[in-house]
């Protein structure tokens, strides 16, 4: 895809945001759009900073580490959204700026340890499989207290909101439910803000289901084919 195709794709979903927003009465503002990049070249990334886009999103720990490398741009925020592995944190702690897929207490012990030696702070969003798909990734909505209360005294991952993937499905109010039980627990776990605990975020919304998503509530938009195209496979 050339970059005035690039470029072409984020203005269309510029506007379908904020027409979104303006249905909803939310300011676009509030929305961040992470361009997942996942299996596309620097080349295409490169072109969608030309475009003006910054939050690029990856999904295997060695992509982004190698993409981190490099796209030597510091205005760049990298975000890591793929299922995490404890002993591959140590490969992106140090450039990573956002990890949207923690399930477990441990992840976050891992993430302030690593991001400790680097002296910096990594940004986490805990991910509730609020779609009750065995190949979804995520906690059990019942223990998202527990991984919250664990990362409170953590100096350098703060946890900064929940992360969720709806159903891939056509119906629109299935997945409207989903959205819904991740700001219920968003909501209901504001209580839990001390420390490094503080929810300010919601993960949620793809090509698919977006617009949706920032009906319900989304702060941040993970989006990758309507930018992009289909993946590439290899």
């Amino acid at each position: 895809m050339n970059e005035q195709e690039i470029a072409s794709n984020l203005s269309d979903i510029q506007q379908e945001i904020n027409k979104t927003c303006e249905k909803v009465g939310r300011d676009p503002k509030d929305i961040t759009l992470v361009a997942v990049s996942k299996t596309k070249p620097n080349e295409d990334i490169l072109s969608a900073v030309t475009a003006g886009q910054l939050h690029f999103g990856e999904n295997r720990m060695r992509e982004l580490e190698d993409k981190m490398e490099s796209i030597a741009k510091p205005d760049i925020v990298w975000h890591f959204i793929g299922n995490l592995q404890t002993n591959k944190i140590k490969y992106i702690a140090d450039r990573v700026k956002w990890i949207h897929s923690v399930e477990k207490a441990k992840y976050l012990k891992e993430i302030n340890k690593r991001a400790g030696k680097a002296n910096r702070v990594v940004n986490a969003l805990v991910q509730v499989n609020i779609s009750n798909e065995k190949q979804k990734g995520g906690c059990k909505p019942g223990d998202v207290e527990k991984i919250l209360e664990s990362a409170r005294d953590y100096k350098f991952v703060k946890v900064k909101g929940l992360m969720g993937m709806a159903s891939f499905v056509d119906d629109s109010e299935e997945v409207r439910s989903e959205f819904k039980l991740l700001k219920k627990l968003f909501d209901e776990h504001q209580e839990n803000n001390s420390g490094s605990v503080q929810l300010e975020h919601l993960s949620m919304g793809m090509t698919n289901d977006f617009k949706v998503a920032i009906e319900e509530g989304a702060t941040m938009l993970r989006i990758g084919s309507a930018i992009f195209g289909a993946r590439n496979y290899d």
